[in-house]
């Protein structure tokens, strides 16, 4: 499922939208707020989901391939995390459901971990 698609199925509300919409397909995605083990494990090309805002988020997206990452409960990070998301091409979404809810949403839209 394209990722915008994905975020309007998920009513994800986006904080990059000066960003282009992407036709990125979204096929897998990762939950986690342990850093080293997103950079590990999450999948190229991913969504990730966290409660974690801070701006280190950005850059192990951009180490891992990620295509997102979606903050859970809420959880906006501040604008220096915002411009260097936008800076480094990775889009940025919140939404206000837990991460637990989340994940089986995006389960039931079609998004499988990285070994499924």
């Amino acid at each position: 499922m394209k990722l915008s698609d994905l975020a309007a199925k998920l009513n994800l509300r986006s904080l990059t939208p000066q960003r282009p919409p992407t036709d990125a397909d979204i096929t897998a995605g990762y939950v986690s707020d342990l850093l080293s083990d997103v950079q590990a494990n999450a999948p190229r090309g991913g969504v990730l989901v966290t409660v974690q805002v801070h701006l280190n988020v950005v850059a192990v997206a951009v180490h891992a391939e990620l295509a997102a990452v979606i903050f859970a409960l809420d959880r906006v990070p501040d604008e220096n995390v915002v411009a260097k998301a936008l800076e480094e091409g990775v889009s940025l979404y919140v939404s206000s459901e837990s991460a637990f809810e989340l994940v089986g949403r995006l389960y039931a839209a079609g998004v499988r971990g990285p070994n499924a």
